[in-house]
């Protein structure tokens, strides 16, 4: 799973992105216009993952990863310079917004005033914006080339044609229906304003588990159910300096900090959890080679698709899943007492894989 962490100048991109990493990646407290992407890549936290791995005692265990990816603020009205911005994220499978609601008087706002619905029309225009000036020069060069006479892609013209006339009216595409067929053309496009994603509120400390920070996140469920985007889009509120500090702990100390201040989870495990409910991702898990391994799929996709992502091979020439649930088999502690209880079961291509499934595939090419 590859996330970009985006936001106006100074909200707390790259200390929520910290947070989020462990990394320890200078902050300023003004705006930072150039320099390169910052990546890092983590493990998805999953207990059972972890409790295979105690079962088996595998040479290696292997998480799913999420990468992220985090680069300089979005500036209101600068195409140029957020089109920077976008041409590095049109690849990934969500954003997160991360916007500003801590006070900081030291910190200047862009905009001069904290002030979380407008940051976040804000951000959202400029994806609009930045969609429908992509949509634009393309119908503009296939215009040129019908002057030369070039054959058109009548079906591709209609479909832009479309996302013009609602990136006009400033509806992002998400927003939009589209057909199956509309929806395969679209994804080579990679447009912005269609990708889903997570609004981070950041908070100040002093606003931890208070009355505003509840309002806070009322008025923006409030604001995407006004939209039309809660659908595509949650909204969750945490604390980036606490968050970014809680990173650099050991797990114990962090434990004892995180009840200490109310908080349920460390802000990489809500940011995962809830990105994996926004795109309908599961996990499933395999222990072959000894090697123990999650898997990271879409949920709804079948055996031999699911097969497909450990190896093009297992795809091919699949024949059947031999297929127990996780829960099932930690009730009978083994894959011999399972297969004697009639749990451990033979599905074929078209089952449909179920989170937290332990599969091992049979197959012959």
């Amino acid at each position: 799973m590859k996330l970009a962490i985006i936001g106006l100048s100074n909200s707390g991109k790259t200390t929520i992105f910290n947070a989020l990493t462990g990394q320890r990646l200078e902050t300023t407290i003004y705006p930072t216009v150039s320099g390169e992407p910052n990546y890092g890549i983590v493990k998805v936290p999953d207990y059972r993952i972890d409790r295979l791995s105690e079962i088996y005692k595998p040479k290696k265990t292997t998480y799913a990863t999420v990468e992220y990816i985090d680069y300089i603020g979005i500036t209101k009205g600068d195409i140029a310079q957020n089109n920077r911005v976008f041409d590095l994220i049109k690849d990934v499978d969500a954003i997160v917004h991360v916007v500003r609601a801590f006070k900081e008087d030291s910190v200047s706002h862009p905009m001069n005033e904290i002030n979380p619905l407008r940051d976040i029309e804000t951000v959202e225009l400029e994806l609009i914006f930045g969609d429908l000036e992509f949509v634009e020069k393309r119908l503009a060069r296939m215009e040129e080339g019908a002057k030369k006479g070039k054959k058109q892609n009548e079906a591709e013209k209609k479909l832009l044609i479309k996302c013009r006339d609602a990136l006009e009216k400033g509806i992002p595409l998400s927003s939009i229906k589209f057909d199956e067929e509309e929806q395969k053309a679209m994804k080579p496009l990679q447009f912005i304003s269609t990708k889903p994603g997570i609004i981070v509120l950041n908070i100040g400390e002093e606003d931890l588990n208070t009355d505003r920070q509840g309002n806070l996140l009322k008025d923006v469920k409030k604001y995407l159910d006004d939209k039309g985007l809660a659908g595509t889009f949650r909204v969750v509120s945490l604390c980036g300096k606490i968050e970014m500090e809680i990173a650099q702990l050991s797990p114990d100390v962090a434990k004892q900090f995180l009840d200490d201040m109310g908080i349920e989870e460390p802000a990489l495990n809500k940011l995962i959890h809830v990105c994996y409910d926004i795109l309908g991702f599961i996990s499933f898990f395999t222990y072959a080679g000894d090697e123990v391994r999650a898997w990271t799929i879409t949920r709804g996709t079948n055996a031999q698709k699911a097969a497909g992502k450990v190896h093009s091979d297992m795809e091919r020439g699949f024949i059947r899943a031999e297929v127990i649930s996780f829960e099932d088999f930690i009730a009978c502690g083994s894959m011999a007492a399972a297969r004697d209880r009639g749990l451990l079961r033979l599905e074929g291509k078209t089952y449909e894989v179920k989170d937290g499934d332990i599969i091992n595939f049979r197959f012959n090419v």
